[in-house]
């Protein structure tokens, strides 16, 4: 085998390999050789095949099972030989010409091919014990457990039918059919349905025009759909409802003591309490780390300024990329809403992709050195989080990722992540802050304005290595409610605030 190197720039290289007619012949020998004991054929004994006719009969399919092998070998043995490592698979480049083609399978040519491929950028890691990260930590006061706990035990509320008018805080039980342009639409409909006016459960400006109504009314009104309604055929559009109200009912005293926690399943108010202050304080918590991570991560990103796998880069920004595209065009928006445009916005998702790669190379090496690994358990952890996401389809789940073992390997990504970010946490100098949860949160909110940041934040809060912007809207929301038995749905989704 001939091995010339034909281009190295930056971390680019191609790599011509020959392998000559004769290396072809001699590893073909080897397999006919091999055959000829075990192939059966029609009028020779066992093993008697002569290696001439089997060449005639199996010669083109043999070779051609010793180019597939040499072309699977090849690369790993030359990386190896290199000393490299190759940032994606290499590409394989041959001739497509059949004549060519015909006469290296014939034997009577050559196999020329050449492996192009970008190596992994070599580099030295750099002492993280100057870092310094200031951890915030929200203390979580009374009363923000006392609202939880009386927005968790409000499921447990009794009510009773009333006369006159509806108000807010009051239960209504209605009828409605829904609208478009006066043709009824599918999942506009329901019967006795029960809405707390004021619980914002539908969409916007539906509950506000039922206050007022009594038992018997019959009303017309007219909502519009957000622009961002999950059922696309309704985004945006205006509709009306008919409405029968039947019932309107006042709340009763909400009581909030140990009888009502068990009605939860749960043995006290106390233990209530601490469930709900136990899952706030996660919520926060997880807030708390991302901060912290992000800080780490700008610093590291500083550190380290050297040259990114092209295609390595160019899959990050596809991600991206197509990501960003789909949720504006979800959201019937432009770049131009966005106060950028796509030349603009392509350069800046470019940067933010550099940047990814760059840091998942650093911190693939940090965790490398350190002996980090995923375990099987924790991967098996991570598989059984993921089925438990899809109630009512966790054999299919299941199923999926035993027939998919590239989809079990990018779970083992985010938990190495993770385990690397742990162990800086023990290298770097870390400073705890007491906040607010309003301070805590205020920060996200500024730094995830459109308006201030652009659409670019966008992409940022979806990887591990920026703010999530949804956990601020989670950790308004104690778990706990999550997990209270559920009220009796107000109506079908399409009536429902989104």
């Amino acid at each position: 085998m001939q091995v010339t190197e034909t281009l190295n720039k930056g971390l680019e290289r191609e790599i011509k390999v020959v392998i000559p007619a004769k290396d072809l012949e001699a590893k073909l020998n080897e397999r006919l050789d091999d055959a000829k004991d075990k192939v059966k054929l029609n009028g020779f004994r066992p093993g008697k095949v002569p290696v001439s006719h089997l060449k005639k009969m199996y010669g083109k399919s043999f070779m051609a099972d010793v180019i597939n092998e040499i072309l699977k070998d090849t690369p790993r043995s030359i990386l190896s030989d290199r000393n490299e490592r190759s940032a994606t698979q290499p590409e394989i480049d041959m001739s497509e010409d059949e004549k060519e083609a015909e006469k290296v399978l014939n034997g009577d040519a050559d196999f020329v091919f050449t492996l192009k491929y970008e190596v992994l950028p070599k580099f030295d890691l750099k002492d993280v014990s100057g870092i310094a990260v200031t951890r915030e930590v929200v203390e979580v006061p009374e009363t923000d457990i006392d609202k939880q706990v009386e927005r968790v035990l409000s499921s447990t509320r009794t009510y009773t039918e009333k006369k006159g008018k509806a108000e807010e805080g009051d239960r209504v039980t209605i009828d409605y059919l829904g609208k478009l342009d006066g043709t009824p639409f599918e999942g506009g409909a329901d019967n006795d349905a029960q809405l707390v006016l004021g619980s914002k459960q539908f969409i916007p400006g539906f509950e506000e025009q039922l206050i007022g109504v009594k038992a018997g009314d019959k009303k017309v009104i007219t909502v519009k759909f957000p622009d961002d309604y999950n059922a696309k055929h309704l985004a945006g559009k205006e509709a009306t409802f008919d409405i029968t109200v039947k019932e309107v009912s006042k709340p009763d005293e909400l009581k909030i003591d140990d009888e009502a926690a068990k009605k939860l399943g749960l043995e006290s108010l106390q233990k209530l309490r601490d469930v709900i202050r136990e899952q706030i304080e996660n919520q926060y918590g997880t807030i708390t780390r991302q901060k912290v991570k992000r800080q780490i991560l700008d610093a590291l990103d500083n550190d380290y300024d050297f040259e990114t796998p092209e295609r390595l880069v160019n899959v990050e920004f596809n991600n991206i990329w197509a990501q960003i595209t789909n949720e504006l065009k979800q959201a019937g928006r432009t770049f131009e809403d966005e106060e950028t445009t796509e030349e603009a916005a392509r350069d800046e998702y470019r940067k933010l992709a550099e940047r990814r790669v760059r840091l998942g190379l650093v911190l693939s090496e940090i965790g490398e050195k350190a002996g980090i690994n995923v375990s099987e358990d924790e991967l098996q952890r991570a598989v059984y989080d993921q089925v438990r996401q899809y109630p009512g389809q966790e054999k299919q789940i299941i199923e999926f990722f035993r027939r998919t073992p590239d989809a079990v390997a990018n779970l083992r990504a985010p938990i190495f992540e993770e385990k690397v970010v742990d162990h800086l946490l023990g290298k770097v100098k870390v400073t705890d802050k007491k906040v607010t949860a309003e301070e805590l949160l205020k920060e996200d909110e500024d730094e995830t304005s459109p308006k201030k940041s652009g659409s670019k934040k966008k992409a940022e809060s979806k990887k591990s290595d920026d703010k999530k912007s949804d956990e601020k809207k989670a950790a308004s929301k104690s778990q706990s409610e999550e997990k209270a038995p559920a009220k009796k749905p107000a109506a079908k989704k399409t009536a429902k605030k989104d």
